[in-house]
């Protein structure tokens, strides 16, 4: 038994009868492509960036805190005007 397929449509891409359109012009019905965030993925991106930006910041404080530890450790540092000058410094951040 033998089988026979005919053609349909010619094996030609550029079909008889059509005429190319010039090289560089572009069709007036080409719409953009275009993409849509949702809030969510918006935030998710805001948040990992923070995370990166504090991520690769030196550490310029961390000389600053271990001489505060330093300090604080030292029992003669801690005396009344060092106490009355931070309860002072505690009650202006609350506006007392």
């Amino acid at each position: 038994m033998s089988m026979t397929i005919d053609r349909i449509n010619p094996l030609d891409p550029i079909q008889p009868g059509k005429k190319a359109g010039k090289a560089g012009q572009v069709s007036k019905d080409v719409k953009s492509d275009s993409i849509s965030l949702s809030s969510e993925a918006i935030e998710k991106a805001e948040l990992y960036r923070a995370v990166e930006l504090v991520s690769s910041a030196e550490d310029v404080r961390a000389e600053r805190i271990a001489e505060l530890k330093r300090k604080i450790n030292d029992p003669s540092y801690i005396d009344d005007a060092v106490v009355k000058a931070t309860a002072d410094k505690i009650m202006d951040a609350f506006g007392l």
